[in-house]
């Protein structure tokens, strides 16, 4: 056991963040957060340097900040917002935060309840009465496991530890917890709490052995067996798991739209890739398709498998209950993480194929992922010297200044075949939930769990203005965290005006070639933004200057310590993935 020498709830309740081992306290503070400012100037003059309070300049960088902190480090982090206004401008984030199964700990201050000056921290500004709600939490109770509202001090290492708790156990996710200002204000004098908590919640899930099994006999049987996987990379251990799988039984290997690092792409297994709008490959060829960890294996309305294929489904939930409709096919559920359930998969299936068979198997698909990579590396040099510069090139150009300690965060517009992920836990794609405005925000996050990195968002110019561009730059420059941002600025909305054509290839936007509601043009400087930050700025236009535009950059950012962005003037030319 161990007592906090406090003098308010609000104290404490930092003391307790402090035991718990929480590291940074990223806030956009409000007249609720009164007591937690003077609690954090009490942690100062004391030499506490955990939580690190980070005030960050809007509530969505703020959430994806930890987002990603999470993503580097894999312990959850604390974000405080604004009452309900503050919780309403976090709320895409946390939608992102839910859909990637990511363990936010989202708290807010409540307006005050009293107004009649008999409690500390009762109403005494303007904005008091209006700012309250019926039910603050309800706005976003459908994104969270979990919320709370603080009532007594007696509750506080309950509240904390369940919150942390709910938010970690599988499947992970963010909680929501709301804080009275009063209770907040309230003198305390000590808080004794168990230290260290008796709350662990780390507990491997393993799978049914029968279903393994049967899983096993059916990929070993198969003709043409595939796995479709889009997050197997979000515990990098499963990628081992995976290759040990495609080796043991020569397994096609395919990603759909990839959020993690799943597989080595230089791996003769690995088949290709889909994207936002398309299935990956090999769908509806193969006679057992093994899904790992992905929500949306295939497109139905553009790809189904043969009606006579096996389907298994592998996650945590492989049945992703949270989305009210998800209709694939499941012969064989495997309820397991995928880093426990892998390798004996794989060995089951070694067990059961001969030799012989995985040899020819291997051969045929060593030949068609060199195929692949033949085609994919011709349609990046037809971009070569083409204007506006193609997608393919410049991501081509990206994928050639990564090395081994870069991580790339991509929300969208990087196409991975032309630049590979440098490895497991080193490239992290948008969430699914298509909450835009989250990859720069996320680099940051991960820039501040891992300082040693280099950082590099990648994103369309319609994800930058949606990350609150300014306010990252402005948490970069005052936190210290030099990232590269390379916007694909094609002056529009594209998913919205491939959808418009899609849906209507006769209609009036296709006939007209207008496409109102899609288009950002006059395109900014944006270069000229993380400029007014004391960051590095370009602007490309020629395909034959990228190269050296991205090195300045990256010198930047690697060798000033600074912030960069490279803006470029691009556009997809037939053969660009639809992300």
């Amino acid at each position: 056991m161990k007592t906090l020498r406090v003098e308010t709830v609000a104290q404490a309740y930092l003391e307790l963040l402090r035991d718990r081992g929480v590291d940074v306290f990223l806030a956009n503070a409000g007249t609720d957060f009164a007591s937690i400012i003077d609690g954090f100037a009490r942690f100062a003059a004391e030499g506490k340097r955990t939580p690190r309070p980070l005030a960050i300049p809007h509530e969505h960088v703020a959430v994806s900040m930890a987002h990603g902190y999470y993503l580097a480090t894999g312990r959850p982090q604390v974000v405080m917002v604004h009452v309900n206004v503050g919780t309403a401008n976090a709320i895409g984030a946390i939608i992102n935060a839910a859909r990637m199964h990511v363990p936010v700990v989202l708290t807010a201050g409540r307006t005050p309840i009293t107004d009649d000056g008999s409690l500390l921290g009762a109403r005494d500004t303007h904005i008091h009465w209006g700012q309250e709600a019926y039910d603050q939490a309800g706005m976003l109770r459908e994104f969270v496991k979990w919320d709370y509202e603080l009532r007594v001090p007696a509750q506080l290492e309950a509240v904390v530890d369940r919150a942390l708790e709910v938010a970690r156990a599988e499947p992970r996710g963010p909680v929501y917890l709301t804080l009275p200002r009063e209770v907040l204000a309230q003198p305390l004098g000590e808080l004794t709490i168990a230290s260290p908590p008796r709350r662990e919640v780390a507990s491997r899930r393993f799978p049914d052995p029968a279903r393994i099994d049967e899983a096993a006999e059916l990929l070993a049987a198969a003709e043409a067996p595939l796995v479709v996987t889009s997050s197997a990379g979000r515990d990098p251990a499963a990628v081992d798991g995976l290759v040990a799988l495609a080796d043991a039984g020569a397994v096609a290997v395919a990603e759909a739209n990839a959020t993690y690092a799943n597989f080595p792409a230089a791996h003769p297994s690995q088949q290709g890739y889909g994207f936002a709008v398309d299935s990956p490959p090999g769908i509806d060829a193969a006679d057992v398709i093994l899904v790992v960890d992905s929500d949306v294996p295939w497109i139905p309305v553009r790809t189904r498998p043969r009606d006579d294929a096996r389907v298994i489904q592998l996650a945590v939930d492989p049945f992703w209950t949270r989305y009210p409709i998800r209709s694939y096919p499941c012969d064989v559920p495997i309820a397991a993480e995928p880093a426990a359930a892998l390798p004996l998969l794989a060995e089951a299936v070694r067990r059961r194929i001969p030799p012989e068979r995985v040899r020819a198997r291997r051969e045929r698909l060593a030949a068609a992922h060199r195929r692949l990579r033949t085609a994919w590396a011709a349609a990046a040099d037809a971009e070569r010297g083409r204007t506006p510069i193609g997608f393919q090139w410049a991501s081509r150009c990206v994928g050639e200044v990564l090395d081994a300690d870069t991580t790339v965060v991509n929300e969208y517009p990087l196409d991975v075949r032309h630049a590979p992920p440098p490895g497991p836990g080193r490239y992290f794609g948008h969430p699914s939930s298509g909450g835009l405005g989250w990859a720069v925000g996320a680099a940051l996050g991960i820039k501040l769990g891992a300082p040693e990195r280099t950082v590099i968002a990648t994103v369309g110019d319609g994800a930058y203005l949606f990350a609150v561009p300014t306010a990252c730059h402005h948490a970069a420059r005052l936190h210290g965290l030099p990232i590269l941002t390379v916007v694909f600025n094609d002056s529009g909305w594209g998913a919205v005006r491939r959808a418009t054509l899609g849906l209507h290839p006769r209609g009036w936007a296709a006939s007209t070639g207008h496409v109102p509601l899609a288009e950002l043009g006059p395109s900014p400087r944006y270069e000229e933004i993380v400029r007014a930050f004391d960051g590095h700025g370009e602007r490309v236009e020629d395909p034959a200057e990228l190269p050296d535009a991205l090195r300045r950059a990256l010198r930047a950012v690697r060798e000033e310590g600074r912030q960069a962005l490279v803006n470029v003037v691009c556009r997809r030319h037939p053969g660009s993935p639809t992300g």
